[in-house]
């Protein structure tokens, strides 16, 4: 018998993102939207035995509850932050998410935000447009503050599979890389990636740019805050491609406006959907111009999607097999 699924999530992924359309007839689907009240996803799937949801989905005790042939929830992403997993651990039910799949993804756009704020490029893309193409180079040229990556150290907080991933393609660009995390790397990791270990408050003081690679938790909350950026070079750069969750809002604008930072370059905030009233969107123009956003698509290309739903699927089979799924995160 086919397993039911329930989909939680933009409609059409499940069979957008099979490898071979035959995986399709291999379950009962059930697709639905985030945002719905418990009982409509209890009403449509109580029965299901595995749930796919987007990794911003709140999976809460009530769904979780209500579904007593759960066996598995498995994140469409690398987060997993909507899902109760104390309830889960309760039930006995697997919470996976596709650990890796955007790695190379997020590195590339971490890498964009950091050279598009080296290189001005929205307040030079903007100038060209405004007839000021050769008035902005002169600037340039006579201010000196172009830099190039080799001429940065960078400081990545947190070194898991992104951050690896940035770290190996910083190296090609000659870039000084230093991380920091709970517990170091053995000297043959910092080797293979290139990458030194320095303590936090070190890492801040040392490095002229700051890139965020750590999960939301109680330790990590608005951990860019003032007293965080204080301690770091006046005009400095900071990128944040993890959770917007990490970077207290205010604490950059306070920070740009200081000239604590050059720039930040953004691909979360806190507080997404993102509204044309939020904090670091509803800013003067001097504040404007030092800020580089991109809507959170660091992790969202095709190839990322690809290679975590082969992981999802992959799943599916050894639920339904019996086995245990890859890429656990809970425990009982």
């Amino acid at each position: 018998m086919a397993l039911k699924v329930l989909h939680v999530g933009k409609a059409g992924n499940m069979e957008r993102y099979a490898a071979d359309p035959g995986l399709m007839d291999t379950i009962e689907l059930v697709d639905l939207p985030m945002g719905l009240p418990a009982e409509q996803y209890l009403r449509c799937a109580a029965d299901a035995q595995v749930i796919v949801a987007d990794a911003m989905a709140a999976i809460t005790k009530e769904v979780i509850n209500g579904m007593p042939e759960l066996k598995m929830i498995h994140s469409e992403g690398v987060g997993y932050n909507g899902i109760d997993l104390n309830a889960a651990s309760g039930k006995r039910v697997f919470v996976c998410n596709c650990q890796g799949m955007n790695a190379s993804a997020v590195a590339e756009q971490t890498i964009l935000l950091m050279l598009g704020v080296l290189r001005d490029v929205k307040n030079g893309d903007q100038a060209v447009y405004d007839g000021n193409q050769i008035i902005k180079k002169e600037n340039y040229m006579k201010q000196g503050n172009l830099l190039e990556l080799a001429d940065c150290q960078v400081g990545l907080i947190g070194f898991g599979d992104i951050a690896k991933s940035l770290a190996k393609l910083l190296n090609a660009f000659h870039a000084k890389v230093y991380y920091y995390k709970r517990t170091p790397e053995t000297k043959e990791t910092e080797k293979e990636y290139g990458a030194s270990y320095l303590p936090l408050d070190e890492l801040l003081s040392t490095c002229n740019m700051i890139s965020m690679h750590v999960p939301v938790t109680e330790n990590t909350y608005h951990m860019a805050n003032d007293a965080f950026f204080e301690k770091m070079q006046d005009g400095s750069y900071f990128i944040n491609t993890a959770r917007g969750e990490v970077a207290d809002s205010a604490a950059i604008v306070r920070a740009l406006k200081s000239g604590k930072l050059a720039m930040a370059g953004l691909d979360t905030l806190e507080f997404e959907p993102v509204q044309t009233d939020h904090i670091l969107v509803n800013q003067p123009e001097e504040i404007q111009r030092k800020l580089l956003f991109s809507p959170h698509i660091g992790g969202i290309t095709a190839s990322s999607f690809r290679r975590g739903y082969a992981m999802i699927w992959k799943a599916i089979r050894d639920v339904a097999d019996g086995k245990t799924p890859l890429h656990v995160v809970n425990r009982f």
